[in-house]
């Protein structure tokens, strides 16, 4: 799961040693898992007898909170999207991308953006409605006093979505969204 092997967090590392409170917050914030509380306290609980050493073992012990398949989707997906999430820090990163990610591009140089999680999906949005607006000042501020001004324009103002034939081609893209700006 980890995106850099030289990071010595990885997921194993999670499993096993993260307190269930801790695994609890990482599955609900990450995964917007809602059986956060019972898959925690249930790798905890099985952790303690053995040592949790593969995928299969862990997506068992979510499949016994959970039950069968979901619309397709594995019990784990969002256990496991969690666990990814965490190892990588891909929210802070993205978020850190974000924060001036504008001063990269030219004037009219345009920045496109996949996401496939809500929560990334969101930070976007937020940074991109940022970059677009004219000033950051408080709404009912008399006069403009931050010295901001607006770094794009909006191309998306709502994410575009895979066509259904692109999902016939590519199952796996049925979460993305696109959002495109262009710098003025």
């Amino acid at each position: 799961m980890r995106m850099d092997r030289r990071q010595s967090l990885d997921a194993h590392q999670i499993v096993n040693t993260f307190s269930a409170p801790e695994l609890e917050r990482i599955l609900r914030q990450y995964g917007e898992e809602p059986q956060a509380r019972p898959i925690a306290l249930m790798i905890a609980s099985e952790r303690k007898m053995k040592v949790i050493e593969t995928t299969e073992q862990l997506a068992d012990i979510v499949g016994r909170i959970k039950g069968k398949r979901e619309r397709g989707h594995h019990p784990a997906t969002q256990t496991f999207q969690a666990l990814r999430i965490a190892v990588n820090q891909e929210l802070e990163n993205l978020d850190r991308f974000l924060e001036s990610g504008y001063k990269l591009l030219k004037p009219q140089g345009r920045m496109v953006i996949i996401s496939f999680h809500s929560l990334e999906d969101r930070l976007v949005k937020m940074a991109f409605r940022k970059w677009n607006r004219d000033c950051l000042c408080p709404p009912r501020t008399p006069t403009c006093q931050c010295g901001w001004s607006q770094k794009v324009k909006l191309l998306t103002t709502r994410p575009l979505s895979p066509s259904l034939s692109e999902l016939e081609a590519n199952p796996r893209a049925r979460s993305a969204k696109l959002r495109a700006v262009e710098r003025i």
